[in-house]
């Protein structure tokens, strides 16, 4: 691993083995690629020292819970909170599914409110659709600014007593635009709503701590992270966590059973039922141990430079329509007049470039945006300035193509 200044650009695609010489991998909001490191600790979980946890008696598996929970502890130094806090789910989708039944179902009623915003991933619409049609309740929805943020003055404007719920993304998978969290969350709270925020795409590129954020919930997962994939992490406040039923029922999450009544473990056991993804909770923390040594503070630097030459390359190029405040969060999207973004990628592809092509789960923003999808370069700590020059000479040879 190379060694890292905030002025200095990173080179560690060497760090990550399924990135051969040659290959733009600029996909990462989709999911990341994995370092050497990630792949070490999951190979040594499976491999050497391998038992389950919270169950045996026999000293590998004490071993075992202890790194498992060392994994929990890891997860909140990182975003600011307390292991008592912190529950592994399967990603971000299954922690706002959590969420969404057992805080929302249970405390809202008909005539309640969500509020969302119109560039939100389809994980933090659907469930909390699903919930508003059980109890009755509506959702709003919040507008962009001209520069695709989430409009926190319209927010303002909108936001009532009758709102219980707001659910928010902290970067838009799409636009990279970055939300002003502290802001969003006075602004839920002094209505008395609850807040929950969307992190997937920051917590690879932006310090988060919740504490300071003053948000109820927070959740991502770890592939996003150079993590494994099912393994997410839902952070909640502890008195609502406390509150909460759970989600399901099974081993672990237990305190006594009996086929009279059965009486659940504390936060955050209560909503880890079964055996968990122990392997995967070591990746996520050996994940997270090459993100600290790096920086977040220089891995956002790194993108932030990144996206700044690609949307002065793009923008130079008429017939190219890009998307997202010009200070976007590692993310650029980008539709060219008269090409579908499908054949961009394909393109693309042929010059060994990969992006995403596509709705990206957002099909109500792309709504909003006014196309049917977008092109979309993200990019991570693996790429350099020889990856944007290698997207942009491909773009130059779609519009060649198409005339």
């Amino acid at each position: 691993m190379t060694i890292l200044t905030a002025t200095r650009p990173l080179d560690l695609v060497a760090d990550f083995p399924a990135i051969p010489e040659g290959w733009a991998y600029l996909d990462t909001a989709a999911t990341s690629q994995k370092p050497q490191a990630v792949i070490d600790a999951i190979t040594r979980g499976y491999d050497t020292t391998y038992a389950t946890v919270h169950r045996g008696v026999y000293q590998r598996s004490a071993d075992m819970t202890l790194a498992y929970e060392a994994a929990r502890c890891s997860v909140a130094r990182f975003i600011g909170g307390h292991e008592s806090e912190i529950v592994f789910v399967r990603g971000a989708t299954e922690a706002i599914n959590l969420v969404a039944q057992c805080w929302a179902g249970t405390q809202l009623r008909a005539g309640d409110r969500i509020l969302l915003s119109a560039l939100e991933h389809h994980s933090n619409i659907v469930p909390w659709q699903m919930i508003a049609q059980r109890v009755g309740a509506a959702i709003d929805v919040i507008p962009l600014t001209a520069d695709h943020r989430i409009d926190l003055d319209a927010m303002a404007a909108m936001i009532t007593p009758a709102h219980k719920l707001v659910a928010l993304s902290h970067v838009s998978n799409v636009l990279g635009s970055v939300l002003d969290i502290k802001r969003a969350t006075k602004l839920a709270h002094d209505v008395g709503a609850k807040i929950l925020i969307d992190g997937c795409q920051a917590v690879p590129r932006l310090p988060v701590n919740v504490a300071d954020l003053g948000c109820d919930f927070y959740v991502f997962s770890a592939h996003k992270l150079y993590g494994p994939t099912g393994i997410g992490v839902l952070w909640g406040r502890a008195d609502l966590l406390d509150a909460m039923p759970p989600y399901q029922g099974g081993g672990s999450m237990i305190d006594r059973v009996t086929f009279a009544k059965t009486t659940y473990a504390p936060p955050p056991t209560r909503f880890e039922a079964g055996t968990p993804h122990i392997v995967g909770a070591l990746g996520l923390h050996a994940a997270i141990d090459y993100v600290e040594a790096i920086g977040l503070e220089v891995i956002h630097a790194h993108e932030t430079a990144l996206v700044a030459r690609t949307r002065e390359a793009l923008s130079s190029i008429n017939s190219v329509r890009l998307f997202g405040p010009e200070d976007s969060a590692g993310i650029v999207s980008f539709v060219i007049e008269g090409v579908h973004p499908h054949d961009i990628g394909t393109i693309l592809d042929e010059a060994k470039v990969a992006i995403r092509a596509g709705h990206h789960c957002a099909q109500p923003l792309m709504e909003t945006l006014g196309v049917e999808a977008t092109a979309r370069a993200s990019f991570g700590v693996y790429n350099g300035p020889q990856d944007v020059d290698a997207l942009v000479a491909g773009i130059e040879r779609v519009t060649r193509i198409f005339g």
